[in-house]
């Protein structure tokens, strides 16, 4: 297929097609004649597991150990799995570290919420702030 049709059937944008093809995560294609690309079919679905991968967060060069091999179309199936589990390692991490974020500022909310009655606004943030540095 051409380019225009795998670009309307992965929702990609052509430039983002070719950029993949260069980056080598997709083979290099047949030239026609005319110099046009030629696309066999199994590449839309290596353009959705990119678009899959990086939505969960890989980067192109992990992504390149997630997709098969250009040349042979081979996957390399401990790569795979082992960078699978790198992720969602990396995943849990930054889930401890949001939810570790997020009680601070929840604290920080009720910290400033607790000013005392009549204490100025600009008094309560120092109060706060010297919280802060304990």
């Amino acid at each position: 297929m051409k380019i225009g049709e795998l670009a309307r059937l992965s929702g990609l944008n052509a430039s983002r097609i070719r950029f993949y093809e260069v980056q080598g995560l997709i083979p290099q294609v047949e030239r026609l004649p005319n110099g046009y690309r030629r696309y066999p079919p199994q590449v839309l679905q290596t353009l959705k597991i990119i678009q899959c991968a990086q939505q969960a967060g890989f980067s192109l060069d992990e992504l390149k150990l997630l997709l098969p091999d250009t040349v042979t179309g081979a996957f390399n199936h401990a790569e795979l799995v082992a960078s699978l589990g790198r992720k969602v390692e990396q995943i849990e991490a930054m889930q401890l570290h949001l939810a570790q974020s997020k009680a601070q500022l929840l604290g920080l909310i009720e910290n400033i919420q607790a000013r005392p009655e009549g204490m100025a606004c600009d008094a309560n943030a120092e109060r706060v702030l010297a919280s802060l540095k304990h």
